[in-house]
């Protein structure tokens, strides 16, 4: 994806996407332009891409997209999404009908038996209105998933990244009950620190350090999480210790673990797309402390929100070519390509560091390898 800077040079050699367009803010201009330097990027439908498919459970936004597109982060540009979609994405549930528009390259959304179908059509496929459904209960939770939403459930609402100083102002386990070293489901603990009103919280254990790879610098610290907590009995006038009970025990829980409140069970849509600038980044780390990854696991990154990422970004996993010596040149040095070899799909972010579900990929994913604008 070309850089934003590039627009004024876009403009000069004769591309007019805003010709004739007026914007009422600074904002909507670099929406339009980001939406125009996508449409000349890799947003291609594959030639064998079926006329239409039938939203059923199990689908999910990444595998219909799949099935259409050349690349499945350019869904937000097929159905000519706009930033507010993106951040509020309309549902799709299971028994909608997804249409390949082959004249306008666009994929429409209808009913099955036509309801919500125009009269008019457009090389034989039917003229739909992408009208969102009205869903006050339930917040969607029978639409559809963007990914395989079961694998990154539990880490949507567990601490993955805590800041340095963001420790020292969390409630502590004091001691167990009878003296005993660990504590287990069920059992009592001693807890003090201000619990903010909260009655129910998680536990973690500061983990190693996070290093970001390109300064050296400890970026955050990589959360443990042990299990969770709820208050049977508030700290009276006559001290500070808070009786807590363990509801839920992943691994035993010992003095010095911290509490955080328990956030609410999010119910999120994410929405693959491109970033809305050039990021480059780096793999910090596999989750679960290995030094390798593949499709379906959990990697951190070096880049959030302060460089730009959101939820739903797509970057494309880049392997910076070795350095060899030509044996046919007298062992002269020579760098071999950059391998581009699958795409990381941006699901949890912080400010410096953020999450990412491995997609599809031809190799095997290292530590230090680059995440970047798709190119």
């Amino acid at each position: 994806m070309k850089k934003f800077s590039t627009i004024a040079a876009l403009l000069a050699a004769g591309l007019s996407f805003t010709q004739g367009v007026s914007f009422a803010s600074p904002a909507e201009a670099t929406i339009a332009q980001a939406q125009a330097i996508a449409n000349n990027s890799k947003c291609t439908f594959l030639p064998d891409a079926p006329d239409k498919h039938l939203v059923v459970r199990g689908d999910t936004l990444w595998g219909i997209s799949a099935q259409f597109l050349q690349n499945p982060w350019c869904w937000p540009q097929v159905w000519g999404m706009n930033k507010e979609d993106i951040r509020n994405p309309h549902w799709i549930y299971p028994g909608q009908i997804v249409y390949f528009d082959r004249v306008n390259q666009r994929l429409r959304l209808a009913n099955v038996g036509g309801s919500g179908v125009g009269d008019g059509a457009a090389g034989g496929v039917p003229v739909v209105k992408w009208t969102p459904r009205s869903r006050v209960e339930g917040l969607g939770a029978d639409a559809i998933p963007s990914i395989p939403s079961a694998i990154i459930d539990p880490f949507l609402s567990q601490p993955l990244v805590i800041e340095r100083n963001a420790l020292d102002r969390t409630p502590r386990i004091i001691s167990a009950s009878e003296g005993r070293v660990n504590i287990g489901q069920g059992e009592k603990a001693y807890v003090r620190g201000d619990l903010d009103g909260g009655t129910s919280f998680q536990v973690f254990r500061p983990g190693v350090a996070l290093k970001d790879p390109d300064t050296g610098l400890v970026i955050g610290y990589e959360a443990a999480f042990v299990g969770t907590m709820k208050l049977d009995r508030e700290a009276g006038d006559d001290g500070d210790v808070h009786t807590f009970v363990v509801v839920k025990s992943k691994e035993e829980m010992s003095v010095g673990d911290r509490l955080i409140p328990q956030p609410p069970t999010p119910i999120i849509n994410y929405v693959p797309h491109p970033p809305s600038q050039e990021i480059k980044s780096r793999v910090v780390s596999v989750y679960g402390g290995v030094n390798v990854a593949g499709q379906n696991q959990i990697v951190a990154l070096n880049r959030g929100s302060e460089s730009g990422l959101d939820v739903g970004t797509v970057l494309s996993l880049e392997r910076h070519g070795e350095t060899i010596r030509d044996k046919t040149d007298d062992n002269r040095l020579v760098k071999l390509p950059d391998e581009l070899y699958g795409d990381v799909f941006i699901f949890r972010v912080f400010d410096t560091m953020s999450y990412g579900l491995i997609m599809q990929v031809k190799d095997i994913v290292k530590v230090g390898d680059v995440a970047r604008s798709p190119q």
